[in-house]
């Protein structure tokens, strides 16, 4: 039986805590950058997926010129992946940039990684160019 995920916004001292679960994961990895994550935790929008009262995961975004709103990062913990927490992040960042009037959501994704250009396909986004995947959003008008 799978356990109950809340998502909201993180209090200030999982900051710290995040990010030591996305470097644990990701240092080494090409484009991996201590500067770039650290920035976008401190200046982004962001919301955590707990599960069992821990950080599961968490949805970075940030809103752009013309209208849309970029994930800067989506990020599930180890040890909590396939559960859904990917998905309930993104449809959360999603119901968010509709409440914000947002035209899109946008994210860039690495040709080579074939596991996060799937996910982001059966989520409804749409390659717009060769890195960037988009999904429209209902208008509100």
């Amino acid at each position: 039986m799978a356990s109950k995920v809340e998502i909201a916004a993180p209090v200030e001292a999982e900051l710290p805590q995040l990010f030591g679960l996305a470097k644990a994961t990701f240092t080494g990895l090409p484009g991996w950058s201590d500067a770039r994550v650290l920035e976008v935790l401190e200046r982004a929008v962001i919301f955590v997926a707990r599960e069992q009262g821990q950080p599961a995961g968490y949805v970075a975004l940030r809103p752009e010129e013309g209208g849309a709103i970029v994930v800067e990062q989506l990020f599930v913990a180890p040890g909590h992946e396939r559960r859904g927490i990917g998905h309930r992040l993104l449809a959360y960042a999603e119901g968010y940039a509709i409440a914000e009037r947002a035209r899109s959501l946008r994210i860039v994704v690495e040709e080579s990684n074939e596991q996060a250009r799937s996910f982001y396909r059966r989520s409804g986004f749409v390659p717009v160019e060769p890195e960037l995947f988009e999904l429209i959003l209902p208008s509100s008008d």
